[in-house]
């Protein structure tokens, strides 16, 4: 279908009575219905839809994006979760793509609803102060942009560890324990503020996977499984676009809703999925989980740049040339028959859900 085609498909809708526009942003997080990823096609037939909606939209490939929906309010006459709603049955028949939808009036938030979302959900964080005071107050503040690693030790040392401690915190304090800048940008974004624009055209600079599981999983061994389902599709995802990583980071996510979070730096800028599997093992082990709880574990791949630029050492080793040479085929037929068309034996059978 052309984009011409599936940008009339949106335009066709008939107008309904003026509702108020407020400001709305909607996070889009694709699948395949077959709970594959998603391909280059498909990404961009579900981002021409969104162009169809708002000329604001932001693609964070490889399977998300960004919409301001304010004019699009304007224009169609429908509320925020109409158009949701609409988007989510148009993708799945034009393109076969399951989505989970957060709305929000802000980017921070509605990325943080569409986390909650499943596939063919949609989450709505509320307008209203006291909406977003509850849909924030029991999360972690590493779920906070700018919450990084070192400042959530800094603020869990103070008994700041989730984003209502957090918000319940006197400014001035905020600013002694994490600097000027950054303490008001934290004590912000615990209240729900977020002035950060939607970027039309702004791509990340990272490619990132999910895997969580069906329930809350001990095995240390079904964790390993689910790292190597991920630089397996990691690595073939980077292949395909022709980009190589600098950086890898870890991470995983906890029955009691806390998370850590692990980066390892590779010598060699690399999309080599081995490299990335000896990587994603060695910050795992790091963490030293023994019998934690994991609900969930998460890989991105970071500083991406073209593979042409890229260096490689070259091995002696023959096992890695024929392990880069039997990788080359498996891309070869995934990308005639399907990203499911073949996989390691030991990933035959998944233990993570949707």
């Amino acid at each position: 279908m052309t984009s011409a085609a599936v940008r009339s498909l949106s335009g066709a809708l008939p107008p309904r009575p003026s509702t108020s526009a407020s400001a709305w942003v909607l996070c889009v997080r694709m699948r395949r219905v077959d709970g594959e990823g998603v391909g280059g096609e498909e990404y961009a037939g579900v981002l021409g839809l969104l162009d169809g909606l708002t000329p604001v939209v932001q693609p964070l490939p490889p399977d998300s994006a960004l919409a301001d929906l304010h004019g699009a309010l304007r224009h169609f006459h429908r509320t925020a979760p109409e158009l949701a709603a609409l988007l989510r049955v148009r993708t799945l028949a034009l393109f076969g793509v399951d989505c989970a939808l957060g709305l929000g009036p802000n980017p921070m938030l509605a990325r943080l609803a569409a986390q909650d979302a499943r596939y063919g959900q949609t989450v709505t964080v509320g307008q209203q102060p006291g909406a977003v005071r509850r849909f924030l107050e029991r999360r972690p503040v590493t779920d906070l942009d700018g919450i990084g690693r070192k400042a959530a030790r800094l603020l869990d040392a103070y008994g700041l560890d989730t984003v209502g401690r957090l918000a319940a915190a006197p400014p001035g304090t905020l600013r002694r324990i994490l600097g000027v800048r950054p303490g008001r940008e934290a004590h912000e974004r615990a209240h729900g503020i977020d002035r950060t624009p939607v970027r039309p055209g702004a791509g990340a600079r990272a490619v990132a996977g999910e895997r969580t599981f069906g329930r809350d999983e001990l095995d240390p061994g079904r964790h390993r499984r689910a790292l190597l389902s991920l630089t397996e599709e990691l690595g073939a995802r980077l292949r395909g676009q022709g980009q190589v990583c600098r950086s890898l980071t870890l991470t995983v996510r906890c029955a009691d809703r806390t998370s850590v979070t692990r980066t390892r730096t590779f010598a060699e800028a690399t999309a080599h999925s081995a490299a990335l599997t000896d990587a994603a093992y060695a910050m795992y082990a790091a963490l030293g989980l023994q019998r934690a709880r994991v609900r969930a574990v998460a890989l991105r791949a970071e500083e991406l740049s073209g593979a042409e630029r890229a260096h490689r050492q070259l091995s002696l080793d023959p096992e890695d040339d024929k392990a880069r040479r039997l990788e080359a085929v498996t891309d070869q037929v995934r990308a005639r028959f399907g990203p499911g068309a073949i996989a390691r034996g030991t990933l035959a059978r998944g233990t993570w859900a949707a």
